[in-house]
């Protein structure tokens, strides 16, 4: 049996999780500070996903912390399998809102100037973040790579 960087159980696993439930959690932190986010679709769905996302890494983070103190494997096939779909589901919704984000942000600060003719309108808030957002992904991203790497090994 593998064990690998960031795989259930482990330390870098906390740590990895726990990355993604602060910077998660701090995305949704910045885009509902900012004035103005609840009359946009995406930055809406950005807030949904990262809530999901910070959830997710939060039981999986809890999961990971008690396994490191009782000193349990959770190398067992369906658990494995659980944390993979749950990985993809949450990778391909962080990186879908977060583009989608991004997307409006630009629209708005570059290609019809929105941020300059509204100054009130918090853009440089939604940029900072759609950076968490996207930094969020990432990090679930690495996670889903390693459970997928792990799943034959189990």
């Amino acid at each position: 049996m593998k064990v690998l960087v960031g795989s259930p159980g482990t330390v870098s696993g906390l740590l990895l999780r726990t990355g993604q439930c602060l910077f998660a959690g701090a995305s949704i932190a910045v885009m509902v500070s900012a004035s103005g986010f609840s009359s946009y679709t995406a930055f809406c769905y950005l807030i949904a996903s990262m809530g999901l996302q910070a959830l997710w890494s939060l039981g999986l983070g809890c999961l990971d912390s008690y396994a490191i103190r009782m000193k349990r494997d959770l190398h067992n096939p369906v658990l494995v399998s659980l944390f993979v779909v749950g990985d993809w589901v949450t990778a391909t919704l962080s990186l879908a809102a977060a583009c989608s984000s991004a997307g409006v942000a630009v629209l708005f600060a570059r290609d019809v100037e929105f941020c300059r003719v509204f100054p009130l309108l918090s853009c440089s808030q939604f940029e900072i973040s759609i950076a968490f957002a996207f930094v969020a992904w990432l990090l679930i991203a690495v996670s889903s790579l390693v459970m997928f790497w792990l799943l034959p090994s189990v």
